[in-house]
């Protein structure tokens, strides 16, 4: 090696340093999974269930916890934290699967399976819309959003194993589960029919997933018969928070009607479990591509570390990094909130430290139904404004938004 090389090397090592510390330090003190077994060990007990039970998907949907009567049997929480709880459940339900329960290391705020799926009484704040979005002005069928020419999604339940806390459907969840009436889901066909330039559709809810085999595969092939459709696409957490729902069964179903395209949402490394792997390749071992549609969430995964730690373990899994989304601001949600400012920080430390397979688009989901807005750092240094960027859509129209 001559001395530049060797140089070169050197410098690198260093800059390499501390994230490899980082990622020393953070995979010991996670290797241990004893309090995981020990929250999993309670929760079967407390509905006197068996191995069987907490691996069928089915048993762990009747038994999601919404009552904070299975939290103070699990966890060491104030009375203070129960009351805030069930302040928030007056106003906003919520949900989570045992086994996502049990991933939880320490029930405050600075966990990361607790943020996301324990009610905070900060979602009482008023800030934000219901629908920001503005699907339901983009609702021109059935349970249709159309955002684009090309592509288009039906919405098939509000239903979910683990309802987040920074969900951008939260006006949907309602005070029970329900999925879209077959008459819907057969006026969607039919405009879908009635529209051959859409040749992409996005299967969503709540959660796709949570639907019987038999329902979503009715569902399925009713696409699969329209000639012009050429992509099907599923948006589910299941991976994440529900990997039992991953089965056999299933898995034959959505590699029937290939290509299937499935975007999954894995906020932190520590939800890349050996159950979510598991199920991911399971999907992938059968021709199902993935990706993964981060959201910036504070307290969860606004740190470059963090994110640095997520892609390339997604990458492993034969998960590809597809977006980063910035926040929306819906209602109940401003607590999660990062400015587009940290936001760009964190995507441009990327740049070069991890491999551009681990770096996903960062986009900024536009206001009306007016789509996804690609972010970079260039978007900072071209604007001498301090308090605004100024962007385009795909369409061209201008849009304004904070840089705080």
């Amino acid at each position: 090696m001559n001395a530049k090389s060797k140089l070169r090397s050197e410098e690198l090592t260093h800059l390499a340093k501390e994230f490899y510390k980082y990622k020393i330090k953070y995979l010991e003190e996670h290797s241990n999974k004893s309090i995981i077994n020990y929250n999993k060990q309670k929760l079967l007990e407390y509905f006197q269930a068996s191995e069987e039970d907490w691996r069928n998907w089915e048993w762990q949907m009747k038994n999601r916890v919404n009552t904070t009567d299975v939290l103070k049997n699990i966890f060491n929480m104030s009375v203070d934290s129960i009351a805030n709880i069930e302040k928030v459940s007056s106003v906003y339900r919520w949900s989570v699967t045992p086994y996502y329960l049990s991933q939880i290391r320490l029930a405050s705020n600075s966990d990361p399976f607790f943020l996301q799926v324990i009610p905070s009484i900060c979602e009482l704040e008023t800030w934000g819309s219901n629908d920001p979005m503005g699907e339901n002005s983009t609702n021109p069928a059935g349970a249709i959003t159309r955002r684009y020419p090309d592509r288009a999604i039906i919405n098939i339940t509000n239903s979910c194993p683990s309802y987040c806390r920074h969900c951008q459907r939260r006006r949907n969840i309602g005070t029970y589960d329900f999925d879209t009436s077959i008459s819907k889901i057969n006026d969607s066909i039919l405009y879908i029919k009635q529209h051959p330039e859409i040749r992409d559709v996005l299967v969503t809810g709540g959660d796709a997933l949570t639907l019987s085999d038999e329902a979503l595969d009715k569902i399925l092939w009713q696409l699969n018969q329209i000639p012009s459709i050429e992509i099907i696409r599923i948006g589910t957490r299941t991976p994440v928070t529900l990997p039992q729902r991953i089965t056999p069964q299933l898995v034959k179903i959505l590699e029937t009607y290939s290509p299937i395209y499935i975007n999954t949402q894995f906020n932190h490394p520590l939800e890349v479990t050996e159950e979510a792997s598991l199920a991911c390749k399971m999907l992938v071992d059968a021709g199902i591509v993935m990706g993964n549609q981060m959201v910036f969430l504070k307290n969860v995964n606004n740190n470059l570390y963090t994110v640095q730690l997520l892609n390339p373990l997604l990458l492993e899994n034969r998960i590809r990094p597809y977006y980063i989304f910035h926040p929306k601001n819906i209602i109940g949600t401003h607590h999660f909130y990062i400015s587009v400012s940290q936001g760009l920080e964190i995507v441009k430390g990327l740049r070069g430290n991890t491999s551009g397979l681990a770096i996903p688009t960062y986009v900024y989901n536009s206001e009306n139904g007016n789509g996804k807005i690609p972010l970079s750092p260039e978007c900072l240094a071209a604007e001498e404004d301090e308090e605004c960027i100024y962007i385009e859509t795909w369409e061209g129209k201008k849009i304004t938004i904070n840089k705080k």
